[in-house]
C-alpha cells in the first residue's frame, strides 16, 4: 500500500492522461475539529469518482453533487461539469447547521482550495519524483493555476500566503525490520496497511523460509550493510526484532548515524539496558550518543501475544510519525517500573517471538 499522496496523484494523473477533466482538492486550513489535517488532497473526476479524502465523506459528497448539478443544468451548451480557470477557495462549518450537514465535529470549519484540470506534465513529474524517493515543494500561482514542483530539503507545514500555495509531497514512510520472526509478520502487516514501505532484513536462512508477508520486501544482507545501503531519511523507521546481538546492535549503531525518525529494539527492561552498557563499552558510544534509541518499544498496553505486541510498537511508531508526545505513563519501561518493580519479579527469558517486548 503506498502513500495515500501519491495514490491520488496517481490517479489524477492517469485521468489527465485519458482527457478527462478533473480537480485537485487540498485542505488549506481548518478551524476547531477536522477530519482531516491541513494538507490533505483528494482528486475528483468529471465521472465522479473519487480518490483520497478531505473529509469524512459528505464534503466529498457535496462537491461531486455541486458538478453534477452544474453539469447537468448546463447540458444543453455542452458545458463541462469541471471548469477551467484559477484555484477557487471553498469553505464548510463555518454555520453550526452546516457544519453538521457535512459532518463536521464540534462546529469545526475546513477551507479548501480547488485546482481545475491541473497540467498533466507537472502532474507527471511530481509522481516521477515522487516515486524515485525524492522529497518536492508543489507551489501553486493562486491567480493564474500555474503550477511548479521543485525537490526541497525539508518537509515544510503548508502555507498560503494569497498569492501562493504551498503544499510538501514527500515520498513513502519506510520501516526496515530486522529479523523475520513472527513478531515481524504481524508489525509489518500493520505497517503496509498504514502506508509504510516495509522491508524486513534476516540473513537467517530457517527464519526467511516460512515469512509469508509478500507486501513486504525480504532482503538476506547482513542487518547492518543492510542499513547503510538503504538510504535512511527522515521518513524511515529501523526497529530491531531478532534479540540477537551480533544482529541487531551493529544494525542499530548505524541507524543512529542517520535521519531515521524512530530507531528501536525489541526487549526486556534489562536486555535493553544491556544493549546499552555493550555499546558504550565496546563501540565507544555515550548517554547521549544513544540518547535516541528507545528501547522497550512499543506503548504500554499489557500486550503478551506478538499480534499484541506489535500493535503496541505500530502506535509508537506512528506518535512519534505524528509529532505526538506520548506521556511517560504510556512508556513500556517506565509503565512496568511502577506494576511490577524488577527486584520482586525478575524479568522472564526472552523467545524469538519478542513477546517480552511490551
Amino acid at each position: 500500500m503506498e502513500n495515500l499522496d501519491i495514490t491520488v496523484l496517481r490517479q489524477l494523473l492517469q485521468w489527465r492522461r485519458q482527457g478527462r477533466r478533473a480537480l485537485l482538492a487540498t485542505v488549506i486550513r481548518t478551524w476547531g475539529s477536522s477530519p482531516r489535517p491541513v494538507g490533505s488532497i483528494m482528486a475528483l473526476c468529471e465521472t465522479g469518482a473519487v480518490v483520497g479524502s478531505v473529509s469524512g465523506g459528505c464534503i466529498e459528497d457535496d462537491l461531486i453533487y455541486r458538478y453534477r448539478r452544474h453539469a447537468d443544468a448546463q447540458a444543453a451548451t455542452a458545458t463541462h461539469d469541471i471548469p477551467d480557470g484559477p484555484p477557487e477557495r471553498v469553505k464548510y462549518g463555518v454555520s453550526a447547521d452546516e457544519a453538521h450537514r457535512f459532518g463536521l465535529p464540534c462546529g469545526g470549519t475546513l477551507e479548501l482550495m480547488l485546482e481545475f484540470n491541473p497540467d498533466p506534465a507537472v502532474l507527471a513529474a511530481l509522481v516521477q519524483a515522487l516515486g524515485e524517493g525524492r522529497l518536492m515543494l508543489r507551489c501553486t500561482d493562486l491567480a493564474s493555476g500555474q503550477v511548479t514542483v521543485a525537490p526541497c530539503e525539508r518537509p515544510e507545514a503548508l502555507s498560503d500566503d494569497g498569492q501562493i500555495l504551498r503544499n510538501t509531497f514527500g515520498p513513502e514512510y519506510r520501516m526496515l525490520l530486522i529479523g523475520a520472526g513472527q513478531l515481524a509478520e504481524y508489525l509489518s502487516t500493520m505497517a503496509v496497511f498504514c502506508g509504510f514501505s516495509v522491508t524486513v532484513c534476516d540473513p537467517r536462512e530457517e527464519y526467511r523460509g516460512g515469512w509469508n508477508v509478500p507486501a513486504a520486501q525480504l532482503v538476506t544482507g547482513m542487518p547492518d550493510d543492510v542499513v547503510r545501503e538503504f538510504a535512511v531519511d527522515r521518513r524511515t523507521c529501523v526497529i530491531a526484532l531478532t534479540h540477537d546481538p551480533k544482529l541487531d546492535d551493529l544494525a542499530l549503531l548505524e541507524a543512529l548515524d542517520t535521519e531515521a525518525f524512530y530507531v528501536g529494539a525489541i526487549g526486556s527492561r534489562r536486555n535493553n539496558e544491556a544493549r546499552r552498557a555493550r555499546m558504550i563499552e565496546h563501540f565507544d558510544q555515550t548517554d547521549e550518543s544513544l540518547a535516541t534509541m528507545r528501547g522497550p518499544i512499543g506503548i504500554y498496553i499489557g500486550s503478551k501475544m506478538p499480534s499484541e505486541i506489535a500493535v503496541s510498537i505500530m502506535a509508537e511508531v506512528l506518535a512519534v510519525k505524528n509529532g505526538v508526545a506520548l506521556p511517560r505513563d504510556t512508556q513500556v519501561g517506565p509503565a512496568k517500573d511502577r506494576i511490577q518493580p524488577r527486584d520482586d519479579q525478575p524479568d522472564a527469558p526472552v523467545c524469538f517471538t519478542g513477546t517480552r517486548g511490551t
